[in-house]
């Protein structure tokens, strides 16, 4: 018995290695695209004029992306996506904000 236990506690550290190599692995791939995404989205809303009718929100998502952009340079992936993920997030509300703004003055 205590060699089939050597044998699942070696299978289990090993599938949590793998796990945390493979996750750690994307962390790029993750970024890359929450990024991609988020940068589309502080672009539409400028085309919006959302620094005017949105500032704040159009602020956040321009400085979050800003920051995503740094620690991704810096190597940590998952923070800089979960930045570009609140990026995106304000961007989106900086668009609404724009878009009820343009239709409330009939353009």
């Amino acid at each position: 018995m205590a060699t089939h236990e050597g044998i699942e506690k070696f299978l289990f550290l090993a599938l949590g290695a793998g796990l945390v190599l493979t996750v750690s692995g994307c962390g790029n791939t993750l970024y890359a695209i929450s990024a991609s995404s988020a940068s589309s989205k502080v672009e539409e809303a400028r085309e919006l004029g959302a620094e005017q009718y949105a500032t704040y929100d159009f602020y956040l998502a321009t400085e979050h992306l800003q920051k995503a952009q740094t620690e991704a340079s810096e190597a940590d992936y998952s923070d800089a996506a979960n930045l570009a993920e609140k990026a995106e997030e304000h961007a989106d509300k900086a668009i609404r904000l724009a878009r009820e703004a343009h239709r409330g003055a009939g353009r």
